[in-house]
């Protein structure tokens, strides 16, 4: 498989890890998508913590998916590693 791999971020809007997550990715110029999970309401937050608790049974923020791999956390390593960076 040729490209980059598919980069989706479980976030929350008011956490720090998150955030610099999201700032790590922007700085190496990775293209990702994010939601953040505090802001959504009613069914569409049930649903979208029943698909983090498939990566992340502790449901713990952020919650990086790049690929196949999940990373919890803000872990620097792992996510260049993830990358291939």
């Amino acid at each position: 498989m040729s490209g980059k791999p598919h980069v989706q971020i479980y976030s929350l809007s008011t956490c720090s890890h998150c955030k610099a997550a999201k700032k790590f990715l922007a700085d190496c110029t990775v293209q990702y998508k994010f939601v953040d999970v505090d802001l959504l309401k009613g069914e569409e937050r049930a649903a979208i913590l029943e698909d983090v608790k498939k990566f992340n049974p502790r449901c713990s923020f952020p919650t990086v998916i790049i690929g196949d791999k999940v990373i919890v956390g803000y872990k620097e390593n792992e996510i260049k590693e993830a990358l291939g960076l």
